[in-house]
């Protein structure tokens, strides 16, 4: 079975995956994968987040759908809503650990990535894998990716995630770079810090500023104001040029 594998690490942000994604037949021009800022307060590194088509527990968002409109096909692929079935609940956008479904408001049913499922029923690449340019998105089996290399550099797929004391066994892998069988999230979310509370330098905008002077102080002439304010100013005389006859009134 070939799944995606996600390498933050070699993320670049160039968001072709998202502009593909708009290709995809079944997207109707909506783009079902994000790009996500890691640490944006201090770096720039960027990761694709997709649907990790979740199988044990089996697709929480499709469990929790009370009006059944989202399916699981044969092979594990968790589609989006069926517009026909969805009431707009939004109890699948809570429900899933990873925050990938979305509500689509003017549509008024959830949609999110199907892996591209008119392509790979067929043997074909998901849209975002075949336009990744440092394959931070893998499609593939678990064998095709060790045979391309990426173990030797230090490469390590994870499909095990534990949100608190609920794990989480996805189709889809990540792919870190320590010898970690599995990743604690909600570990990592308490050793985060936020933005404001962080060891950054201090500011240095001010370094080179001058302080504000008030125009008096600087010595600029202040322009009387006409006496009617809301009134167009005149426009000065033109000075006269020596030997040139004086331009006609105008009315």
């Amino acid at each position: 079975m070939k799944q995606i594998f996600l390498d933050p690490s070699r993320c670049i942000g160039c968001r072709s995956c998202v502009a593909a994604c708009r290709e995809c037949d079944t997207h109707k021009g909506e783009s079902m994968i994000y790009i996500d800022f890691i640490e944006r307060e201090n770096t720039v590194a960027t990761s694709p987040t997709l649907c990790m088509h979740c199988e044990d527990p089996l697709a929480p968002c499709a469990q929790v759908c009370p009006a059944q409109a989202i399916l699981v096909s044969a092979d594990g692929i968790v589609h989006q809503a069926d517009e026909s079935r969805c009431i707009g609940c939004q109890n699948c956008v809570f429900a899933c650990p990873f925050g990938v479904p979305k509500f689509d408001v003017r549509g008024n049913y959830m949609r999110k990535c199907n892996m591209c499922y008119d392509r790979t029923s067929q043997g074909k690449g998901p849209m975002c894998a075949t336009v990744c340019p440092t394959q931070a998105i893998f499609y593939g089996t678990y064998e095709e990716f060790i045979a391309a290399g990426r173990a030797k550099q230090g490469a390590k797929p994870v499909n095990q995630f534990y949100f608190g004391a609920q794990p989480v066994q996805t189709r889809n892998y990540v792919v870190l770079t320590e010898e970690d069988e599995a990743l604690d999230l909600m570990a990592l979310a308490q050793e985060a810090t936020k933005g404001y509370l962080i060891d950054l330098p201090a500011a240095s905008a001010g370094d080179n500023a001058a302080p504000w002077v008030e125009a008096d102080d600087a010595g600029i002439p202040v322009r009387a104001a006409p006496p009617q304010p809301w009134a167009p100013r005149q426009p000065e005389p033109m000075p006269r040029v020596p030997g040139k006859p004086e331009p006609a009134p105008t009315h």
